[in-house]
């Protein structure tokens, strides 16, 4: 008898348990769409908000071992649900996914630590993540998004052969580098040539998430030899959830008779907050992306194998 009520009473505690995981996961879900509602999507309210609502109610939850293992136990799963449901959304997810259990842990550890005292300590915990929060919502709250990245490299070929590569069209059909193929909207084609003050490239970029595919279109607004600035006109792609394309400044200068240095700078303002976990990850992404830029548009090899 004693063993029967036990096995009751731990059947009991699962059903409460996965209804209270029922009830965060509808909650986060019902915040999510009010977020995307209210053009918070990129804000921290979404990548740090959500994540600290979800631990919260799981610390709420019937007293597991311990609270930091239900509370990640219930992340994961909460996220195993989700992911298929964005399609290509999954690379959010995926970015975002150290986020839910960086808190996770954090919220899960300091309850442990007071578990006496849970409700107190978790209203606490609630009061010192609001702050961090607000980013992207509060224009006080808000890292400055600028941002700039520059890489170099040298490629075999003469200055005048690196400035005949870079009149040209852009080429799209160079393999991506590896993780700018994990999700990333997709270069399909590009058009424009020239660089005459005006000239104009148009990139076409696949779509993502159920939206369509876009364009950013970008012009020369300064030439001169060794040197080409171009400047977005505009951007109707979905690299708009990640990042606002600004400018590329392209120099390139001798090394010997075969060999020139390309230097490729690209200005971007950051759309994804917080600032100190989405810039380094948009920095890398962008210096991939300028890589790519000099292997198949200034280096007159990486046109020549295509």
């Amino acid at each position: 008898m004693p063993e029967q009520a036990d096995e009751k009473n731990e059947e009991r505690a699962g059903r409460r348990a996965l209804v209270f995981l029922i009830v965060a996961v509808s909650a986060v879900s019902a915040l999510y769409r009010i977020l995307l509602h209210q053009h918070l999507g990129q804000s921290a309210a979404m990548f740090l908000g959500i994540p600290a609502v979800l631990a919260i109610l799981l610390a709420l939850a019937p007293k597991a071992e311990t609270v930091t293992g239900g509370i990640l136990k219930a992340i994961t799963l909460a996220l195993l649900i989700i992911a298929p449901i964005l399609g290509e959304g999954y690379l959010c997810i995926l970015f975002a996914a150290p986020l839910f259990y960086a808190v996770g842990i954090v919220v899960g550890l300091i309850v442990d630590w007071r578990r006496e005292k849970r409700e107190g300590t978790l209203v606490c915990v609630a009061v010192v993540l609001l702050p961090l929060c607000l980013e992207g919502v509060v224009p006080e709250l808000t890292f400055h998004r600028m941002q700039s990245v520059k890489v170099s490299r040298v490629v075999t070929a003469t200055e005048a052969d690196v400035a005949r590569a870079l009149e040209q069209s852009p080429r799209v059909e160079v393999p991506l580098p590896g993780m700018l193929r994990i999700g990333f909207p997709r270069p399909l084609a590009a058009y424009g040539k020239g660089m005459d003050i005006g000239s104009t490239r148009t990139i076409h970029f696949a779509g993502a998430e159920g939206d369509p595919p876009g364009d950013l279109v970008m012009k020369v607004v300064e030439s001169r030899p060794g040197y080409v600035r171009f400047e977005t006109v505009s951007d109707k792609s979905k690299l708009t959830q990640w990042l606002l394309w600004r400018s590329s400044d392209v120099t390139w200068r001798k090394i010997d008779s075969r060999h020139t240095e390309v230097s490729w700078r690209i200005g971007f303002d950051r759309q994804l907050d917080p600032a100190w976990y989405f810039t380094p990850w948009e920095r890398l992404a962008v210096s991939r992306a300028a890589e790519f830029l000099i292997e198949a548009n200034a280096a007159p090899q990486g046109r020549e194998g295509l």
